[in-house]
């Protein structure tokens, strides 16, 4: 299916974050957010390699490039909401790039919790915007100012959905992805239906940006079809997205943190929500993700059954490149679970090789290096650029191309170009 349009905006009626009504102020006032050193002890919430939760199932996969770069995150109960669940996946590039990405998983959901509080009561659409733009502004001020943490040249996407009873609020920057599943009217099968946009350097919105700013959009000679960001004065860094958090160094030359907003409001036809970064989507359509997904005979397992058909279709098409990593979080929209037949089971806070508040003062034993990595990327002018049809009126003047896959015309390039890290008198922004 091509992208949506928005449906509706209609104000959330619960209590906690979002609700109104005596009852939401109460509630709002008898939960109080945790600290980041107290996220471990969160119950509901899942950060694991591979768990699931009441509502989720989450699991990720190494590529071959390095340690895994990619982070994820359900939180059932979300702001004190019994309905509430925050999920996000987080695709971490550069040098530093898989720190970057577990900062933003850990923090992020703070600053959501605190730019809520601060809208007021009632969170109608408009105000949940508001609030997902002042918490991705915090978070990317956070990362500036961090004493430890280096993110002039490493940085993360960030794709996030908030689901309020019958609303999806979602926001996102960079390439991962949300894809809904949805049943047909007729004939009873899953049709994908995109949630989120793409925002690569040849989006037309997002290059004139750019350009107005003094930043370049070229591809390299050898990778034509890549259109990547680089500074006035020098061809570096070549970022492939046209927002992300960190890349300090383009901060000042049109790369921007601030996220595209969207609003979904959900009907019975619609079963679930996937949200992966692009290692998936590089190499699945979002139709064959959402067949995937759909046919899964556990709920339980159906994000590491996605991963595992991702993988196997990069050693099938690509085989002489280095697999990405792969990240999935699988939201089901019934809040059930393999339908509670294994209710009792929970992987709620397990980490299999990772702490929930990283600490980048800690020495890494498997940082990557900047030799190149090899990641298919989409073209420019043409597959990614239809796939905005119909999305968000402020991203206009592209044509529709309905079950876009990431294999119509890709080449296999990295995030980020190999480049030497500039000096500090060079360091702009």
């Amino acid at each position: 299916m091509g992208n949506c349009m928005a449906r509706g905006g209609t104000a959330v009626e619960a209590g906690g974050v979002g609700g109104g009504g005596e009852d939401g102020k109460r509630r709002r006032r008898r939960w109080k957010a945790p600290r980041e050193d107290q996220l471990g002890m969160v119950p509901g919430r899942i950060f694991s390699n591979d768990g699931r939760s009441r509502t989720a199932a989450v699991y990720t996969q190494q590529g071959r490039k390095g340690i895994n770069q990619d982070a994820m995150l359900v939180w059932d109960g979300f702001g004190g909401e019994d309905d509430g669940v925050l999920c996000g996946v987080f695709d971490g590039h550069g040098p530093h790039g898989h720190i970057v990405a577990r900062r933003v998983r850990d923090a992020l959901p703070l600053r959501l919790m605190s730019a809520a509080r601060a809208s007021g009561v009632d969170m109608p659409a408009a105000a949940w915007r508001k609030a997902f733009a002042r918490a991705y502004k915090a978070m990317d001020k956070d990362l500036r100012s961090h004493p430890s943490l280096d993110c002039f040249c490493s940085g993360s996407t960030a794709v996030t959905v908030l689901r309020l009873g019958s609303d999806l609020y979602m926001a996102n920057i960079g390439d991962s992805r949300a894809v809904l599943g949805s049943r047909e009217a007729t004939g009873g099968g899953m049709v994908a239906v995109q949630l989120t946009v793409d925002l690569k350097p040849d989006v037309p919105s997002e290059a004139e940006r750019i350009k107005k700013c003094r930043g370049r959009v070229f591809a390299l000679q050898d990778e034509p079809e890549v259109p990547r960001v680089w500074l006035p004065f020098d061809d570096a860094p070549g970022l492939a997205m046209a927002r992300a958090f960190g890349d300090f160094c383009l901060k000042d030359y049109g790369v921007i943190s601030v996220p595209e907003f969207f609003h979904w409001s959900l009907t019975e036809k619609d079963q679930f929500v996937i949200l992966a970064s692009d290692g998936v989507w590089d190499v699945l359509s979002n139709q064959e993700a959402v067949d995937i997904v759909s046919s899964s005979p556990s709920r339980s397992k159906a994000a590491k059954s996605l991963v595992e058909a991702a993988t196997r279709e990069w050693k099938t098409k690509y085989p002489t490149s280095k697999i990405d990593d792969c990240a999935v979080v699988c939201l089901y929209l019934d809040g059930k679970m393999d339908h509670e037949r294994d209710s009792t089971a929970s992987l709620d806070n397990v980490s299999i090789d990772e702490g929930s508040v990283i600490d980048p003062s800690e020495p890494q034993e498997q940082e990557p290096t900047l030799t190149r990595n090899f990641t298919v990327r989409t073209v420019a002018g043409s597959a990614q650029e239809k796939t905005l049809a119909g999305m968000d009126a402020r991203i206009a003047g592209v044509a529709s191309d309905q079950n876009w896959s990431g294999l119509d015309g890709v080449t296999r390039v990295n995030s980020l170009v190999q480049l030497p890290r500039f000096s500090e008198e060079r360091a702009i922004g």
